[in-house]
């Protein structure tokens, strides 16, 4: 019997099914901490937990420990570096609490919409304003919606029967998905401009940090709405509070920076804010309980392994190369442009990469779209593909091609329904050193894609690195490197510069107008 730990309030559901299974000892308790209860059962196969900190002390006390799972889908809370190193699996259970986000999401609209909290206070104190809290109807609203995972594809379905309009933004989804969702995708000025509600649902990265700020808020109609129920650093609170009278903006509050009590810094700002409730609904609770014990089952008997989220490399797989997945995504990504909307993947693995080929799919996912981490599945990569609509093909290679062991990353993507763009960039590892061999048409560039770049493509003439350089240096950057390639079919030319700092988006389309760039971008890789 393998003895399973639950030091947490889930639904009894997950005790109930590895129970009925046979195969296992299951110790629930909520009442005290998880420490106390792993003192009891040091010999613990696996654990069960929401949001508790497993600490790398607290696997140290569990030698027996082989599976720990996050009944719900962060996992931020546990330490992962030091389970690998333990020979630990991690899993988590992704979209369990979806719908509950999503209905969150139409609650607070309604909720603010119909002044609900301050009637209720006010009619329980016996006062009978009924001039005061003259609401609006959510139904025929433009709703905006910024990222469209299965929360955000969620909460357009929800909502489809209020007559609503969708827009979205997300350039990790296809065309096709997104019109499957009844979204039409569009530029986030273009969002945050024409729509009513904006609900955001996207991670916070280094890219996404306070993207939600004083441009894009003050684009917004005047008495607009913005949800957040995903993280509170993609909003710029101070920015909010800067416009938000000016605009009559209202805001609709889940998730702050710590999850604990204490005064809240958008408490001023705020017209509803609740105590990070997005996923504690009892059905959301139960289904992450469910899913838990499931893929338990499934990893023990059939060996699943889609959901661990701190997978090893594969054994004669070079770390190095993973790296290099992840770059060439990210340069293609880069080429290819922010704001097209991915169609198509295809990798390409020569040499002694090759039989990684399906594997290698995770870094390049991990590139795209930092929510998910660079020890996924290969499975749980393509998967994640299929649900944003895109399509991903690992080509059979010839060996006659002679790239050594190289890599190559195509995609394709929609930038409107009438502009298909697509971008192929091959690179290698030479003596321990990333280099981008080839960008598009662009061969033997031979470019270490490390540090701060930019890169532009233009039609060939003298002069036009020259200006670039001039250009730099008066904006007091530093050309660290610099590598130029022309295509003589084309009578094109790229020029990629690495800098000491990280030039400004205003100057890189500046330098793109000035010289007539096809691609332009600024990027620290």
């Amino acid at each position: 019997m393998k003895k399973v730990l639950i030091p947490t309030k889930l639904d009894k559901v997950a005790q109930d099914i590895l129970k009925k299974n046979g195969h296992y000892e299951v110790y629930q308790d909520d009442a005290g901490d998880v420490a106390a209860l792993c003192a009891k059962h040091p010999d613990a196969y696996a654990l069960i937990v929401r949001s508790e900190p497993v600490t790398a002390a607290l696997m140290d006390a569990l030698p027996q420990l082989k599976v720990v799972i996050r009944a719900g889908a962060g996992f931020n809370t546990i330490d992962t570096k030091h389970a690998r190193k333990k020979g630990v699996d991690v899993m988590n259970t992704p979209g369990a609490n979806s719908n509950a986000v999503a209905e969150e999401v139409v609650a607070l609209m309604l909720a603010d919409a119909r002044h609900l909290i301050k009637a209720d206070a006010s009619c329980r104190a016996g006062e009978w304003e009924k001039k005061a809290f003259m609401g609006r109807e959510v139904s025929g609203k433009t709703v905006g919606i910024v990222g469209l995972g299965n929360i955000g594809r969620l909460v357009a379905k929800r909502l489809s029967g209020f007559d609503c309009t969708f827009l979205g933004y997300d350039p990790m989804i296809s065309a096709e998905r997104a019109s499957e969702a009844g979204v039409e995708l569009v530029d986030l000025e273009t969002l945050f401009a024409k729509s009513d509600y904006v609900t955001l649902h996207l991670p916070e990265t280094a890219e996404t940090k306070k993207l939600v700020g004083a441009k894009l808020l003050g684009l917004m109609k005047k008495g607009a709405a913005i949800v957040n129920c995903a993280r509170a650093g993609v909003l710029d609170e101070a920015a909010l509070r800067a416009v938000k009278a000016e605009k009559g903006l209202r805001f609709l509050n889940d998730v702050f920076p710590k999850d604990e009590p204490g005064p809240k810094s958008v408490a001023d700002i705020a017209d509803i804010m609740v105590p990070h409730l997005g996923a504690s609904t009892k059905e959301a609770n139960a289904k992450a309980a469910q899913r838990s014990a499931e893929q338990l089952i499934e990893y023990d008997d059939k060996g699943v392994t889609s959901y661990i989220v701190n997978r090893d490399i594969p054994e004669g797989l070079d770390e190095t190369y993973c790296v290099l997945a992840n770059t060439l995504a990210r340069v293609s990504r880069q080429v290819l442009g922010k704001a097209v909307n991915l169609k198509q993947i295809e990798t390409s693995c020569y040499g002694q990469l090759k039989p990684f080929g399906d594997w290698l799919i995770v870094p390049v996912v991990a590139a795209l779209w930092p929510d998910q981490d660079r020890a996924m599945d290969s499975k749980a990569a393509v998967k994640f593909l299929e649900s944003r609509g895109i399509e991903y093909r690992n080509r059979e290679t010839d060996a006659r091609k002679g790239f050594a062991n190289s890599i190559t990353v195509d995609m394709m993507g929609n930038l409107d329904a009438s502009n298909l763009r697509q971008v192929s960039v091959r690179g290698t590892v030479a003596e321990g050193t990333i280099m981008i061999s080839r960008i598009n048409d662009f061969d033997k560039l031979y470019f270490e894609p490390t540090g701060h770049v930019v890169c532009f493509q233009y039609k060939d003439r003298p002069g036009v690195v020259g200006h670039i350089g001039a250009a730099l240096a008066e904006a007091k950057l530093n050309i660290e490197d610099v590598r130029h390639s022309h295509h003589a079919p084309s009578d094109q030319s790229m020029a990629i510069f690495k800098l000491n700092k990280p030039a400004s988006e205003e100057l890189v389309q500046k330098l793109a107008k000035d010289v007539g760039a096809v691609i332009a971008f600024g990027a620290t890789l």
